[in-house]
Order: structure tokens, then C-alpha cells, then sequence
């Protein structure tokens, strides 16, 4: 390892030798002596993990760096990324990959299904590599915070891929809510309309069929239990079964509830309680509800008084607030949150189209805005990359997009305990009122898989 060469040294380097660096060049920071800073005017290695469906969005998000390998358990739904970047290294498995180009990756994308979010970034990061994780973060709340102690430990960056985190109407959520725009926030709705259950599938896919070619269905199972395959669960639909994903819930809080997550300082819940409707966790456990409404009681934090997040989804809706005028209708997809002194009204990814209601109120208070102390980002991605250059912090870092994670995962586990009301010690991770409920809280590997 070449620990002499100044960062200066690597730029002229750069220059010199553009055109083979596009097509070979596998040198990471790490090795020229970086210390896990890079300029901003040198380019990462970028390894990504799942490139079919939302992973093509992290492809196209770091291609301004040297993508350097995919790697995909399920060739089918690449096609037109690998017709875009011909001639990238491909691999079904990363841990094969990590073998043979550990020394050539700076940093890792992560867009699989949800239940191998955490074998994958964890190799990742036990090998020094930055990490952007689609979300959730992880599947299980284990998983979570095996991933959080993790990253500090080997002090990478970051960064949940909640994209609405890096926009500008989340920041002007905050300073709204920090500005006392509607007063102190008692109460939080979210909701996304989406059904993901899956019940009228639940025998059809003990049937199982041939493994489609491009598919290598032992390795996509990963750390989930051996079952046979069936195109009932992928591509795409794998978020409606419980092994696999993590239904509407853990596919949207992430995006709807984390603008009140930051503006409140939300952290963890005292207590967690699921209702829903035709829906038996025993029998129809393996898939999700056709419509859930979850409710989390978060305890007096700082200056704020105790906050009721009910969540919503599928065929259970928002409630319509009483401030809400005429034709106005209740988002199917974002949040209501209600202040003593007003409401305000967002959709999803970062607080899309917020607004106060009524109208009159709006118009009122854009005439006295606050500032925009909150700085803004050129993109999620982007806040990634930057924050790997500068040794700086991503927005969404694990530390942060961690905990909202679990948020989800508490919902799923107290749908698994319909109609009781759970009590949450999140510092000891387990419920002090249900030791049924425990079981869910890392659920046990198949063999061969660890983290």
C-alpha cells in the first residue's frame, strides 16, 4: 500500500490517465492512502448490489463515479442497465464479489428485497465500505441495530435511501414545525392507500415451480427460510410476503412519516397497538392485511408534549381533519399533522405539496416565513457521495434512518399481535408485556447465513 501519495499526487494521476480509468481503473482511496477521505475532484469505486427495479435508480445515481460491479441474484429485471453500462464485472453473489474485488470497491449500493438488506450491507461495512441502503434498512429491529453499531464501529458513511430526506419541502416542514407554524404537535396520521396482502395466494404458492433461468432462487433466499419457488413472489411482489418484505408499512413509513420523524424528534415509541380487519396472524401470517391502522404513543420529549402517530394503510384511511375546506381531499399517500394552534398537510418523500389548511392560513403565514436555516442538498445520492469525499455525515445516515426503520418494524410485529397494546423498552430491545412479541425482534437465520 502506496501511503505517500498525497491527495494532490491522485488528481494528476487522474488526469493523466482519464480514458483508462473510465474502463480499468479499481484503485480505491483506501489503498492510495486516503484514510477514508477522498477529493471531490477524484471519482469512487462503486460496487452495486441489486440493479433490477429501484436498484437501477442507485446505478444511476453514483454513475457519475467508476461503477466497477453489479451484482444481482436475479439477472431478468437487468436488462437495460446492463445494455446502458456494458462491460461492468457482474456477480449473482456479493459475497463472491467482495472476494475477488475487495480491494477495488470504495462503496456499495444496496437494492435488494428487504430481508437481505442486512447480509449485504454488513459485508459491506465489515470490510470498510461505504454503504446506501434502499429501505428499510434492514428487516428485523436486530438487524437494525446490528447494522447501526456496525457502521460506527467501522466508521463509514451512510445513507437510508429515503429519497424525500434530501428535498426541499422536508426542510421546510421542520422549520415550520420549529417555527411554531401550527403550534405543539399533538397528534401525527400517515397513510399510503397501496395493498400489498396476498391471502388468497397463501396456498397456491406451496405448489411451488421451475426456477426460472437468470434466477438463482437458493441465493436470493438468503438468510430466509428454504421454501419452493413460485413466481407469486417475485419479481416486485416479494414485498407482500413477510419473509421477504415488509408490506405497506415497512415500504412507506420511511418515506411518509420521517418529515415528522425529524421535525419531532419522534425516536422510539412507549407503546405500539394493531387493528385490522379480516386478518389472522396465525393463519394469514406468511402475507400482510388488506388494510392495517397501527397506533404508537411516543413519550414528552424536550420542549414537546407526548405525540399519537396512527398509521394507515391499504383500505383503512385517514381520517378527514375538521380544519380541511370543501373539495379538499385527504391524501391517500402522506401525513396530517396536528398542531394546538393548526394543520399542516403533506404527501410522501420528503413532504411533498406541504401545506397549511385552510388555504387562508397558508396564504397568512408565507407572508412571514421563517429562514431556511436547515442547508439544502443537491440530491440523495449526491449527500452520500459528498458526505464520503468530505468524511462528512449523510442525512439519512444509518443513526438516524436506523430508528425510523424501526418504527416499521414495530408496526409488523404488533400486527402479529393484533388488538394488544405492546410496551416498548426500546434501549433493551424487547417488550416488557409480551414475550411472544420478542420472538419477532431477530428472528433466527437459516443456516449458512449470519451477520
Amino acid at each position: 500500500m502506496n501511503t505517500l501519495l498525497a491527495p494532490t499526487s491522485r488528481r494528476r494521476f487522474l488526469r493523466q490517465t482519464t480514458a483508462t480509468l473510465a474502463t480499468f481503473s479499481l484503485v480505491p482511496g483506501s489503498v492510495l492512502g486516503l484514510r477514508g477521505q477522498t477529493p471531490p475532484s477524484a471519482k469512487l469505486n462503486i460496487a452495486c448490489i441489486g440493479i433490477g427495479g429501484q436498484g437501477g435508480a442507485s446505478v444511476s445515481g453514483t454513475s457519475k463515479e467508476n461503477l466497477v460491479a453489479f451484482c444481482d441474484a436475479d439477472w431478468r429485471r437487468a436488462g437495460k442497465i446492463l445494455e446502458k453500462y456494458p462491460g461492468i464485472k457482474r456477480y449473482q453473489d456479493f459475497r463472491k464479489m467482495f472476494d475477488a474485488m475487495e480491494k477495488s470497491i470504495d462503496a456499495v449500493t444496496v437494492a435488494t428485497p428487504d430481508h437481505t438488506h442486512a447480509v449485504a450491507a454488513m459485508a459491506a461495512i465489515k470490510r470498510g465500505k461505504h454503504v446506501y441502503c434502499e429501505k428499510p434498512l434492514a428487516h428485523s429491529i436486530g438487524e437494525v441495530r446490528a447494522l447501526m453499531k456496525a457502521a460506527r464501529e467501522h466508521k463509514v458513511v451512510t445513507q437510508l435511501g429515503n429519497q424525500g430526506h434530501s428535498s426541499a419541502t422536508i426542510r421546510d416542514f421542520c422549520e415550520w414545525i420549529w417555527d411554531g407554524a401550527i403550534g405543539n404537535v399533538h397528534t401525527v396520521h400517515g397513510a399510503c392507500g397501496s395493498v400489498y396482502s396476498r391471502i388468497a395466494d397463501l396456498e397456491r404458492v406451496k405448489e411451488g415451480q421451475p426456477v426460472p433461468e437468470g434466477l438463482d432462487w437458493d441465493l436470493w433466499l438468503g438468510p430466509a427460510q428454504t421454501r419452493p419457488y413460485h413466481p407469486a413472489y417475485l419479481p416486485g411482489v416479494w414485498r407482500s410476503w413477510s419473509a421477504f418484505g415488509s408490506g405497506v408499512i415497512g415500504d412507506w413509513v420511511c418515506h411518509v412519516v420521517d418529515p415528522s420523524f425529524w421535525a419531532l424528534d419522534l425516536g422510539a415509541p412507549k407503546t405500539i397497538q394493531a387493528e385490522a380487519k379480516d386478518y389472522d396472524p396465525k393463519l394469514h401470517g406468511e402475507t400482510f392485511p388488506t388494510g392495517t391502522v397501527v397506533t404508537y404513543e411516543f413519550p414528552a420529549k424536550g420542549k414537546r408534549g407526548p405525540v399519537k402517530l396512527v398509521w394507515h394503510d391499504g383500505r383503512e384511511k385517514m381520517p378527514r381533519p375538521a380544519d380541511m375546506e370543501g373539495e379538499d381531499k385527504v391524501p391517500t399517500t402522506g401525513a396530517i399533522v396536528m398542531g394546538d394552534k393548526g394543520t399542516i398537510i403533506h404527501g410522501s418523500h420528503g413532504a411533498g405539496s406541504v401545506r397549511l389548511i385552510p388555504d387562508a392560513k397558508m396564504d397568512a403565514y408565507k407572508q412571514k416565513l421563517p429562514p431556511k436555516t436547515i442547508p439544502r442538498v443537491g440530491g440523495h445520492h449526491q449527500d452520500w457521495l459528498n458526505a464520503i469525499k468530505t468524511g462528512g455525515k449523510a442525512g439519512s445516515n444509518f443513526d438516524y434512518g436506523g430508528p425510523l426503520t424501526e418504527i416499521a418494524c414495530l408496526g409488523i410485529i404488533a400486527t402479529k399481535m393484533l388488538g394488544q397494546k405492546l410496551e416498548w423498552d426500546a434501549e433493551r430491545m424487547r417488550f416488557t408485556n409480551n414475550s411472544e412479541a420478542d420472538r419477532y425482534v431477530s428472528p433466527a437465520y437459516r443456516a449458512g447465513w449470519s451477520l
